[in-house]
């Protein structure tokens, strides 16, 4: 059956969803399982001993062969180094990429008509040539880039987010993005404004945070037993209770120590007043980011969350108290991204008219830069404000990933390991 592939690759986990073709329409994007269990993998490349490149935490790690946050990466000139050799960031984001469009196509039994991949909102040009031609190097010609605070409000719209005007606050796992987003005159999302951001806070921090408690609780207990195993599964731990507790007022975080099994007990309350200071300081750039549009928090229609952290209780309360509008998160934020860009990929193969939603004359153009489109192009020789085209007309292959992993991943027999 056709279908279109979108997919969210983001510093800390990769989501991707199909939507598929039901005569003339499209399906609801459906979540494709990328990890065991789970619909998000790790953003992690390992490279085994036998070249080949494993995605997903690995079970022994000596660090030299294992890559991570590398998407924030992109357009730096310092390469990473993968088991010595060195490797363009952008080169890296483009391998997983190619290990996500070779698993969906497996499992569809064909590759997608077309690929939607998100990226931060805060990316120029530069950035966005820099993947289209690592991505054109691994034969991934039918990409388009989006951002993906676009992405986001698609996905809100597709569930009847009517507005024309929103704040998109995006929380992953160790960054933060926070932009404006609108209808442009096809009734499309565009950014606006100029995005802003944190890339050293998210879930991760808050999973720290917890983490400092239950060591403080332990005390001498759980510094005899302070050992990476230990430490590893500790955090992971912080993880679930951390999940555990957007839903219920309190949990226990388990961890077992040479002595035995432990138990450290953890309200919302006492967990929320570890991260308060950090989800304000997010709430604080989303109000920043508004005003240096030109805009009151009050002529926004509503503010649209995603990344996993957001469904933490304490971001709605903050936000709710500090702008005057509807606050929507849907009910894994963490798949929104991958959800409206499958609906945004559904729009690149049978592009359908919308109405137009002109934008209000309160909302202006900022003088930070161009619009990006919702999506593009609708002809194959249009650029908008200097945007890299969809295709390079030159095939350029990144040549510094050892060739060995390269070939195997694209060959499909690269290995996977979800962790």
């Amino acid at each position: 059956m056709p279908y279109v592939l979108g997919l969210d690759i983001g510093n800390t986990g990769t989501a991707a969803t199909v939507a598929r073709r039901r005569g003339d329409t499209w399906a609801r994007p459906e979540v494709v399982a990328l990890g065991a269990g789970s619909a998000v993998v790790p953003s992690v490349l390992h490279l085994a001993p036998d070249g080949s490149l494993m995605v997903g935490e690995p079970a022994a790690d000596d660090h030299s062969r294992t890559t991570r946050d590398f998407v924030r990466r992109v357009g730096d000139d310092v390469p990473l180094l993968l088991g010595g050799e060195p490797c363009p960031p952008e080169t890296l984001v483009a391998e997983l990429a190619t290990w996500v469009v070779h698993r969906v196509s497996a499992h569809e039994g064909g590759f997608a008509e077309a690929v939607v991949l998100s990226h931060p909102a805060g990316w120029g040009p530069h950035r966005r040539d820099l993947l289209h031609r690592a991505l054109w190097g691994l034969d991934l010609r039918n990409v388009t880039l989006l951002p993906r605070t676009v992405t986001v409000a698609e996905s809100h719209a597709a569930r009847g987010f009517p507005g024309t005007t929103a704040a998109v606050y995006a929380l992953g796992g160790n960054t933060f993005e926070a932009a404006l987003v609108r209808r442009n005159a096809r009734g499309r999302y565009e950014t606006f404004g100029l995005p802003q951001g944190l890339e050293t806070l998210g879930g991760t921090d808050f999973d720290e945070a917890l983490a400092e408690h239950v060591r403080a609780a332990l005390g001498r207990e759980f510094a005899g037993a302070e050992t990476y195993p230990t430490l590893h599964g500790l955090l992971a731990e912080c993880g679930r209770a951390k999940h555990e507790l957007t839903v219920g007022p309190e949990t226990d975080v388990m961890l077992t120590l040479p002595s035995g099994p432990v138990r450290v007990p953890v309200t919302r309350a006492q967990f929320e007043d570890m991260i308060r200071p950090a989800v304000r300081a997010t709430v604080d750039l989303l109000v920043q980011t508004v005003h240096s549009a030109g805009l009151t928090p009050a002529q926004l229609d509503g503010v649209l969350l995603a990344g996993g952290s957001a469904r933490i209780p304490l971001v709605t309360e903050l936000l709710a108290a500090a702008l005057p509008v509807p606050v929507e998160v849907e009910p894994d934020p963490q798949l929104t991204a991958a959800t409206g860009a499958a609906l945004a990929a559904c729009q690149v193969v049978s592009p359908r008219p919308r109405r137009p939603a002109p934008a209000p004359a309160s909302a202006p153009v900022s003088d930070a830069g161009p619009a990006l489109p919702a999506w593009r192009p609708a002809e194959p020789d249009r650029t908008v404000h200097g945007e890299p085209p969809a295709r390079p007309p030159v095939r350029i292959t990144p040549l510094n990933l050892p060739k060995a992993s390269r070939l195997a991943l694209a060959r499909g027999r690269s290995r996977d390991r979800e962790g």
